[in-house]
């Protein structure tokens, strides 16, 4: 089977051992999945599939007909945390689950409870008829989220139940459409990424020639908001609905992977350039518009408008860690990074059970985390991405292997014939020190490449959107037991090819200076403005620290700016501390003298109640 040249090691084959990721994961699996599986009975996403199965009497409860997808999905977030923490009450509560949404599915293998039960009030959505209206309907898109969690689940129990299902609806799909029978597109991309997951289980190909089908029948005379105006091969630029997007871009990489067809990867990575140079948050978020919750015009990034929805962030990582996969280029998981590091954990409040839908990178205090959404899309998309970050800390091809993000963790590898234990130890993001320990069975030459970070390279992000005030002077240290090495860069990574012993330690040294941002003159809303980060983590200032205000400070920039940790504090965060002054908030002017300023990470805002937040600060 063709695949990806690098090869992702499984979250399964590593163990987290750091405080900031390990915490997130366990926050994930003690209290976020349990919250949404409650909410998803409460609002009887769960009762959906029992009457349209003939379970129980009673009529179709939701506001839209995509709400099968949350169940979907937190199926897929607890298989993965079964998979690495067993647990037989959640293994029988799914097994229910799973036979209820068995008995909902129709004898030809359809399965939409919308339609099913007859919910007439969501008929504008799908109309009359199966496939009237893909465009809005999602149909297609619940199939695409159940096939991911069909996957998921048969792999960590190995019990065939929704991948019976899954593999049913997808065989029937395949009678339905394609070349010569009904070549409608789906609305909402994500089938595509399904049935390539699918295919990938069951080795079966009229999975992957339908994935390719459903691509290649988007476009030209469609919207832009479903990027179906063009061919995605001719598509150059980033447009419409992001979440859309960036689940198209990464089911293009799949085909481009899996067929070996090379205009996907031509057409996805001319879109990334647009992307990171002309349309990225300097958080890392995408999709600037609140109408259509789309990409803008280049340049257009507003802050407190800005839309950025937790779902994108999702897509983000996806489209980017398979760009990485593709050709081992460092600069897709710098994106990936940012991204990761800061709107992305931004989706979900550190106690784990209330979520932002959207993550501007301004406020006056009108936002604040929900525990829920009537389209409740964001928290069950962290339900089950949260569990995954331990995938894509590691890598290999052939005789490479990829240490693509710092977390304190160890994974084991096979190399050739040899076997490999990696370990990290690290305090990042916080420090900058990182010990890899390097353990093969038996001595042997193999090359190990460390991801240096853009952001250590005086380079925020790939291309000019953004850049440093300064450039900064202390450089990136490299050792390995004990004797300083030069970096040999290769695509962004370090690479090291040595014959390995057991016992060898490498140390890397990342400089972690307050760095001040500043954005590409096009960027209106950015002008005379700068933002603060260190290491990866962007930050932003906050009410609760400034004097109540956020929205008022002026930060020279000649202010003297100093870090500390603390641990009793958001969980654990180094802050920035400062002098600025301020103006008045209601006439704008008027510079009042110094004060003290303190900048926490974006990723935790709105953990402490609302207030004003800012990202960027006005500058003299």
């Amino acid at each position: 089977m063709k695949d990806y040249p690098v090869n992702p090691v499984p979250f399964t084959d590593v163990k987290v051992t750091d405080d900031f990721w390990m915490q997130r994961i366990e926050t994930n699996r003690k209290i976020t999945i349990p919250h949404i599986l409650k909410k998803c009975e409460e609002t009887g996403r769960i009762d959906n599939f029992a009457i349209a199965g003939g379970l129980m009497q009673g009529e179709y409860r939701g506001d839209y007909p995509f709400d099968d997808t949350d169940l979907y999905k937190v199926i897929e977030g607890a298989a993965y945390s079964l998979s690495t923490h067993p647990d037989p009450n959640l293994d029988k509560y799914l097994d229910g689950i799973i036979a209820k949404i068995a008995a909902a599915q129709e004898n030809d293998g359809y399965l939409y409870t919308a339609r099913t039960n007859n919910a007439r009030h969501l008929i504008k959505w799908f109309g009359t008829q199966r496939w009237e209206k893909l465009d809005a309907s999602h149909e297609l898109y619940n199939m695409g989220h159940l096939y991911e969690a069909a996957v998921a689940h048969y792999k960590t129990t190995g019990k065939r139940g929704l991948l019976d299902v899954a593999i049913k609806n997808a065989d029937f799909l395949d009678t339905v459409f394609g070349p010569g029978k009904n070549q409608s597109t789906p609305g909402h991309q994500i089938i595509e990424m399904g049935l390539t997951r699918l295919y990938r289980a069951t080795g079966n190909e009229k999975y992957i020639k339908l994935a390719k089908f459903y691509l290649e029948a988007r476009g030209p005379g469609g919207g832009e908001y479903s990027q179906s105006h063009k061919k995605p091969v001719e598509q150059t630029e980033a447009v419409g609905h992001a979440v859309r997007a960036t689940y198209m871009y990464g089911a293009m990489a799949d085909i481009a992977a899996l067929t070996a067809d090379r205009r996907y990867l031509d057409a996805i990575n001319k879109i990334w350039d647009n992307v990171v140079t002309r349309k990225l948050y300097i958080t890392g978020g995408i999709g600037a518009r609140d109408s259509g919750e789309a990409f803008g015009d280049a340049y257009e990034l507003p802050n407190a408008s800005a839309y950025c929805e937790t779902c994108a962030a999702i897509g983000n990582c996806f489209w980017n860690y398979r760009l990485f996969l593709s050709n081992g280029d460092a600069k897709y998981i710098d994106v990936l990074e940012r991204t990761l590091y800061n709107v992305l954990i931004s989706g979900v409040s550190l106690s784990g059970d209330s979520f932002f839908y959207t993550n501007p990178l301004e406020s006056q205090g009108q936002h604040q985390r929900s525990q829920w959404f009537s389209c409740a899309c964001c928290p069950s998309n962290l339900v089950r991405f949260i569990p995954q970050v331990p995938g894509y800390i590691y890598a290999q091809r052939e005789n490479k292997i990829y240490i693509n993000l710092f977390v304190d963790s160890s994974a084991i590898l096979e190399v050739g014939d040899n076997t490999v234990q990696l370990s990290q130890k690290t305090q990042y993001p916080w420090d900058g020190n990182v010990k890899i320990n390097v353990k093969p069975e038996c001595p042997g030459k193999f090359i190990i490449c460390i991801r240096i970070p853009g952001w250590s390279q005086n380079q925020p992000v790939p291309g000019n959107l953004y850049r440093y005030m300064e450039d900064y002077s202390e450089k990136v240290g490299l050792k390995v037991n004990g004797k300083s090495l030069s970096l040999s860069m290769d695509k962004g990574f370090t690479c090291i090819e040595r014959n390995w012993n057991k016992g060898d330690v490498i140390g890397l040294y990342l400089p972690m200076p307050v760095r001040r941002i500043i954005a590409h003159e096009k960027v209106k809303d950015d002008i005379g403005k700068v933002a603060l980060q260190r290491g990866p983590i962007v930050y932003c200032a906050e009410w609760k620290d400034n004097n109540g205000h956020a929205l008022n400070i002026v930060l020279p920039d000649s202010a003297n700016l100093r870090t500390e940790y603390h641990k009793d504090m958001l969980n654990g965060v180094t802050v920035i501390y400062g002098r600025a002054v301020s103006y008045d908030e209601e006439t704008k002017i008027g510079l009042k003298k110094q004060q003290d300023f303190l900048a926490v990470p974006y990723y935790a805002w709105a953990n402490r109640g609302s207030g004003e937040m800012a990202v960027w600060l006005e500058k003299t």
